[in-house]
């Protein structure tokens, strides 16, 4: 396995070494698959999504800066494909189908686990997208405060009100759920 850093791998690529994305691809590819499915809630819009963020990559490597973070670049792409995904769907505000497995959970998971599973997405379901994004990048994709203030250009302060009210939400939103 190559163990050079994103970064280096970055600079080569924006230097004209292709082939290096696709190291960074299989490094990024379940993460960012992760954050789309879990941000659209559709299994299948959320593959040809990830798969919009490499190509993104690719084609818009110049404006990456080297020996800038590149966890911090691709995830902020990622966030432009979700924001022109849920502009061209025209579904900020709506509902949307759930699906019925999530990958990572069919193997061997007690329907207690998966029914519990079901239930919180039905609540997150209800938050709005903005919301429902700073929980995925700091709850599930285990982003830090710092990280994602800088993704969405906010003090870090204000990233962690938010996510705590974001929260206390989710939870009123579970808990009130049949």
């Amino acid at each position: 396995m190559d163990r050079t850093s994103d970064e280096d791998l970055m600079k080569s690529v924006y230097e004209g070494r292709l082939d290096r994305l696709n190291t960074l691809c299989q490094r990024y590819q379940r993460r960012i698959f992760g954050y789309m499915l879990k941000s659209t809630l559709n299994a299948e819009d959320s593959a040809d999504l990830a798969q919009q963020v490499f190509i993104r990559a690719l084609k818009y490597r110049k404006s990456y800066r080297i020996g800038k973070s590149f966890e911090m670049w691709v995830f902020q792409i990622a966030r432009n494909v979700l924001k022109d995904y849920f502009r061209k769907m025209k579904i900020h505000n709506e509902r949307y189908e759930f699906i019925d497995q999530i990958p990572d959970m069919v193997d061997e998971v007690d329907e207690e686990k998966l029914e519990n599973e079901k239930k919180l997405i039905r609540a997150m379901e209800q938050l709005p997208e903005d919301k429902r994004e700073l929980l995925v990048l700091s709850k599930f994709e285990g982003m830090k405060y710092e990280q994602i203030a800088e993704l969405r250009s906010m003090s870090v302060s204000a990233v962690k009100v938010q996510v705590h009210r974001t929260m206390k939400r989710l939870k009123e939103l579970y808990f009130n759920l049949n």
